[in-house]
């Protein structure tokens, strides 16, 4: 006999990690301020997917936040001043600024570090 879901019952968790949670969130913020379209970011995120695919990269959630992120950043560098090589110039001062930070600890990437 079917029944229907517990509406009480905890929901399983949507994203795995923060950050998957986040690209949705600054996708959906950039479409609602005009920066790209929702048909954008779909038929973008839809063409990623398919080249994941193509590629061999297994059918993930992680796959899919991977492509997403990856969409973000196109259409961020197509529709914004921010070039795909100060986008990859920014992310690596993230990373060097992740490994030196202690455990536990905030990370401080400060504003034009090398």
């Amino acid at each position: 006999m079917f029944r229907p879901e517990d509406p009480l019952a905890p929901r399983d968790p949507v994203f795995e990690e923060a950050w998957q949670a986040q690209v949705l969130a600054i996708a959906d913020t950039m479409v609602q301020a005009g920066r790209f379209s929702a048909t954008d970011w779909a038929e973008t995120l839809g063409a990623t997917l398919r080249a994941a695919e193509a590629a061999g990269l297994p059918d993930t959630t992680a796959t899919y936040y991977a492509a997403a992120l990856d969409t973000l950043e196109q259409l961020t560098t197509q529709v914004t001043e921010i070039s795909g090589a100060a986008l990859a110039d920014r992310k690596s001062q993230w990373v060097r600024a992740y490994e030196r930070t202690p455990h536990g600890q905030p990370v401080l990437l400060e504003r034009g570090e090398d």
